[in-house]
């Protein structure tokens, strides 16, 4: 009963946006808009998130939580490689692995363990009401319209292999054998030595890739958070007359449609205010929110670090653990597994750091 105002907020602006989107006609948008708050309120009720299975791993060697993160990719495999083949209405996230890839991914593998979350764990704790994710999303945003600014004259300048796509080299079917065959291996390698195998996370694993499957469907594109809060960082500067519309970066199709478009009229805004919105409601229902939880002046430094980092990563690396390691390697291009193998230095160097932070160290 005490988080029935929380709950009441998240209806309402909810019902707002499904009226707005079907006074549009828009059932596309208003299809992602549903799917987006059912993945938020998974991600709440069944504990799911990516931070936690770093740690688990760094600190006792237990890889179950980040092998349970294998079952997303290796299930949109079948869907997204021969879709994206047959249908060139389909994109895919494929991105070149080089210099900048390695250290955007290690920015957010660090920030991640300060802040206590990724960019998809970010938005569903904001939803949840922490009081370190309303500190860090705001950061993370500006860090990502400042990694936006010099992002492109880095990638140009840093060393590369370029792009190492398996739909290119193998086809579509040749492609998803080949990366599932990695997967495999990965998960061998991480479950080595971890304890008794629990089969809910993999479960839960499941449930997320069916939905992150339905956003490819209706998107037609991958599953992706951190350009929405991009978009926003940068839409929000404009207020106060600093425009990186000019930039290389936004002089994209792709980004100038973001910046100059509506503040939901991008897949992945419109999505993470679902996921948000999926996260309150779910947390509301279940009495579990958490803006009673104090920070403190460290912790409130800690996010806004972390955010900052994470932000400027996310733009370096071409990502998150969801547009860069799940759907870029359910895009069958290997900068996803190379984004993955990259986070894990800095999650270990933020684990050194966490305790500073006020979280606790595992």
């Amino acid at each position: 009963m005490r988080d029935r105002a929380p709950a009441l907020l998240g209806l309402l602006a909810l019902s707002w946006l499904l009226m707005l989107l079907m006074r549009e006609g828009d059932g596309q948008r208003l299809g992602l808009l549903l799917t987006a708050v059912a993945m938020g309120a998974v991600f709440v009720r069944v504990g799911f998130g990516f931070a936690g299975g770093y740690r688990q791993f760094l600190l006792a060697g237990d890889g179950r939580a980040m092998a349970a993160s294998l079952v997303i990719p290796a299930l949109l495999l079948p869907l997204i490689l021969p879709l994206a083949a047959a249908d060139p209405g389909y994109t895919r996230f494929v991105a070149p692995i080089n210099l900048s890839l390695i250290l955007g991914a290690a920015m957010m593998g660090f920030g991640m363990q300060m802040t206590n979350g990724c960019a998809s764990g970010a938005v569903v704790a904001a939803g949840e009401g922490s009081r370190r994710m309303w500190v860090a999303l705001p950061f993370f945003s500006l860090g990502g319209v400042a990694g936006s600014l010099f992002a492109p004259a880095l990638e140009a300048r840093l060393p590369s292999l370029g792009h190492l796509d398996l739909l290119e080299s193998l086809g579509p079917w040749g492609g998803v054998l080949a990366m599932e065959a990695m997967l495999l291996a990965l998960a061998w390698l991480l479950l080595r030595r971890a304890p008794r195998l629990v089969a809910a996370p993999f479960g839960h694993a499941a449930l997320i890739a069916a939905l992150a499957g339905l956003i490819f469907l209706l998107a037609r594109e991958p599953w992706g958070i951190t350009f929405g809060l991009t978009i926003w960082g940068a839409k929000a500067l404009r207020w106060f007359g600093l425009d990186a519309g000019a930039a290389d970066y936004w002089m994209a199709a792709h980004a100038a449609a973001g910046l100059e478009g509506p503040w939901l009229g991008h897949v992945t805004a419109l999505t993470d205010v679902g996921m948000f919105l999926g996260a309150l409601l779910a947390a509301a229902g279940a009495g579990r929110m958490r803006h009673r939880v104090a920070i403190g002046t460290q912790g409130v430094i800690a996010a806004a670090l972390g955010g900052l980092l994470m932000g400027v990563g996310g733009r370096l690396s071409y990502g998150c653990n969801i547009g860069a390691f799940i759907s870029g390697t359910a895009s069958g291009s290997l900068h996803g597994l190379v984004w993955l193998a990259a986070a894990l230095p800095g999650a270990w160097l933020g684990l050194r750091l966490r305790g500073w932070s006020g979280l606790p160290r595992a």
